[in-house]
């Protein structure tokens, strides 16, 4: 009976919250901010007119795109009636209008093109989220991004917990997006970038009185954790400790890691759905003691706030913000804070980080290196010049051809930038790797030549040092030490034993 009654409490509970959430699109509450969509699709019209959407700003709860005709002769759109008007830059009609994100819209463009003026109908599609990616971070707010003053503020925590004496904080080498603080009698204070606090409390033990509101009270021993952060699930699988994942934000057909599907496929794990649209009710039902989410849940405080008034502390997990491509593995150091096996993290932490070891005397080969995917309204989406990814061929002995000119300085790890601007950058790279895990992995060249022409002017294509990477690279937190090795073994041209990289002929 009890249960049961939980169970409706927890629907309602839903229901009053998500009722009197701000705007939304198609179940995915955009917090305010300005976004560069993840993908873009069009269709209608002749064929002869393209359409781009280079970003989407949210504010108070309203959503706006930006859309970009390549032709000077539409003057206006009609969007559920309402008509508004282009501003014009050069060869383009440049419209600002109402959207909606992750679902089909219609927009009607006006051409005067033709002998008389023409309604011309379009369906179009703004994607922010939709799919796993690599760094799960790159989607979050630039609100929510965390100024150096922040960074600092983290190395100066305040480790007072009343009633508790500190003995030592644990020692990082990478990782500079957490901190863990040991105490008397078992207890752990887990700080995070974005400064939210978590107090582990022992098998047995009592929360001090006097304990800040703020600070979170997570429970040992975890039995039920629902991991909705996919970069986190191999750390855990690291620490041989899916037995505590009992829930998963991801369906069994989207996991790359093998015992993560088989514990899906035995019933040992379950979905409880996306990040956005949690099942509050098998959530409660099964006793859920902590919720990990990825940056992705900023984009749905409401959800956030929904799971917390169940009394479910949510950490969220920043490792894709960390500056040096082994601080993201380090975090298997935090989770295994949480289920008390930091011996096995120190070890398997070591393995990664003596591939990096082994590689810090070679010498720079000089050879440049472009990352990258094609959108689907065309764009090309490259990597930062500050990301991990541009320090992963560094360390591995290659030249990242972007830099911050090209990159700019936004805190955002994915950067959106045109075919002509790529071409000018990577035209002369000496390998050009394809970021299968966002778009579908390259099969041949002429897969790459089919999403631009331009392609078969690239040094890398003419060299045959075309490559891709396939879809469990974003979930492999875990061995990003042995993807520096197989760009290292790229460079050199010593290529068996890859595990992430395919040359693509």
């Amino acid at each position: 009976m009890r249960t049961s009654c939980r169970r409706v409490f927890a629907v309602l509970l839903a229901l009053v919250i998500l009722c009197g959430a701000g705007a939304h699109a198609e179940g995915a509450i955009l917090a305010d901010g300005e976004y560069i969509p993840d993908g873009f699709s069009f269709s209608g019209g002749s064929g002869k007119v393209t359409i781009t959407c280079p970003k989407v700003v949210v504010a108070a709860g309203k959503v706006t795109a930006t859309l970009v005709f390549s032709s000077p002769n539409y003057p206006r759109v009609t969007v559920d009636g309402a008509e508004y008007a282009a501003g014009h830059d050069g060869d383009s009609s440049i419209f600002q209008i109402p959207a909606q994100v992750n679902a089909d819209m219609t927009v009607v463009g006006t051409t005067t093109a033709m002998s008389a003026p023409h309604d011309v109908e379009y369906t179009i599609h703004i994607s922010i989220g939709e799919s796993g990616a690599m760094d799960e971070a790159a989607d979050a707010p630039e609100a929510e991004r965390r100024s150096e003053a922040e960074r600092v503020a983290l190395e100066n925590r305040d480790r007072t917990v009343p009633g508790l004496i500190w003995r030592r904080e644990l020692p990082l080498k990478y990782a500079r997006e957490f901190a863990v603080d040991y105490y008397d009698g078992g207890y752990k204070l887990l700080t995070i970038g974005d400064g939210n606090r978590y107090l582990v409390v022992p098998e047995g033990g009592a929360a001090p009185e006097g304990l800040d509101g703020s600070v979170r009270v997570v429970r040992q021993p975890l039995r039920c954790v629902y991991l909705a952060a996919t970069a986190s699930m191999a750390l855990f699988d690291a620490l041989d400790a899916l037995d505590v994942v009992r829930l998963s934000g991801t369906q069994a057909s989207g996991w790359y890691i093998e015992n993560a599907v088989e514990a899906m496929e035995r019933g040992d794990m379950l979905y409880a759905g996306k990040y956005s649209e949690p099942d509050y009710e098998l959530l409660l039902g099964e006793g859920c003691d902590l919720a990990i989410e990825s940056t992705m849940i900023l984009h749905t405080p409401k959800v956030q706030e929904m799971i917390e008034q169940l009394g479910i502390p949510v950490l969220i997990e920043r490792s894709s913000y960390e500056a040096h491509p082994l601080g993201r593995t380090e975090w298997v150091k935090l989770y295994a804070a949480l289920v008390d096996r930091e011996a096995q993290a120190e070890a398997f932490f070591d393995e990664q980080a003596a591939v990096i070891d082994a590689l810090k005397d070679f010498p720079n080969t000089e050879k440049k290196v472009a990352f990258f995917y094609i959108a689907s309204d065309g764009g090309v989406v490259v990597r930062s010049a500050r990301d991990y990814v541009a320090g992963m061929i560094e360390l591995a002995g290659g030249r990242y051809v972007f830099d911050d000119a090209l990159t700019g300085e936004s805190a955002r790890s994915s950067i959106s930038i045109s075919m002509e601007d790529f071409y000018a950058a990577a035209v002369d790279a000496d390998y050009l790797i394809y970021n299968g895990s966002i778009d579908a992995p390259l099969n041949s060249v002429d897969d790459l030549l089919g999403k631009s022409g331009l392609f078969a002017d690239f040094k890398a294509v003419r060299s045959g040092d075309v490559w891709s990477t396939d879809r469990y690279l974003y979930q492999a937190t875990d061995i990003v030490g042995e993807l520096i090795a197989d760009i290292n073994r790229m460079l050199l041209g010593e290529t068996e034993g890859m595990r992430f990289l395919k040359r693509v002929a």
